[in-house]
């Protein structure tokens, strides 16, 4: 039964550090909903097994000797993609990061990550959504000031697109026909140069961030 359906969530660990890779899958393997299916040690390998195991979501480290990460990313979009990829990084390189998206990535988290907080980001994931650590959030996006060129009406749309709604429920919350919105969307993407949903809405997230209210310094 695939995770669609609600069944297992199939995962795939690829993380060139033994210790890791290994940690994360004796991780995982404590969340019923969560079957890790397959690991590799580097991008090569990583493709050769979704191909071969069909997961629902692949756990990839970014920098790997013999096959990196964002290389892999690129090949899974292009050879499977049904399945979805959650890079696992401990690099604070916004570009490398950035390039990532470019790839197919869906969702960021930092190596650093707690358990619970992994396995709730692989739901999101599998089930299409983003899940992004904030701090990856802001290193991706960097430039706020586009808000400022998008109408009224898109900037409704752009604050429902990063709560995760689809086309359809936009279309539905503010009473447009699904054509429009995708208009809107398409319009919105070209205002802030991207080309995947994903990278949208982490640069959303990001410019609300940066508006928010500073608090003041400690005296």
């Amino acid at each position: 039964m695939s995770a669609a359906a609600g069944g297992t969530i199939k995962v795939v660990v690829v993380d060139d550090h033994d210790l890791l890779r290994e940690g994360v899958t004796a991780c995982l393997d404590g969340y019923d909903d969560i079957e890790v299916v397959g690991t590799a040690h580097n991008g090569v390998v990583a493709v050769d097994r979704v191909v071969e195991m069909h997961p629902d979501v692949v756990v990839m480290d970014l920098i790997m000797p013999g096959g990196g990460g964002v290389e892999a990313i690129a090949e899974i979009a292009r050879r499977a993609p049904h399945t979805r990829v959650l890079a696992l990084t401990s690099f604070t390189d916004g570009a490398l990061l950035r390039s990532a998206l470019e790839a197919g990535a869906t969702s960021f988290q930092l190596k650093s990550v707690s358990g619970d907080d992994l396995a709730a980001s692989i739901r999101f994931t599998a089930a299409g959504q983003s899940a992004m650590d904030s701090s990856v959030t802001r290193l991706i996006a960097s430039d706020h000031d586009v808000l400022r060129d998008l109408t009224d009406r898109e900037r409704e749309v752009a604050d429902l697109l990063a709560t995760g709604l689809s086309n359809a429920e936009i279309a539905e919350r503010l009473y447009l026909s699904i054509y429009t919105v995708k208009n809107h969307v398409s319009n919105i993407l070209m205002k802030f140069n991207v080309q995947s949903r994903t990278e949208l809405v982490a640069m959303i997230l990001n410019a609300r961030y940066q508006d928010r209210p500073k608090l003041p310094p400690r005296p």
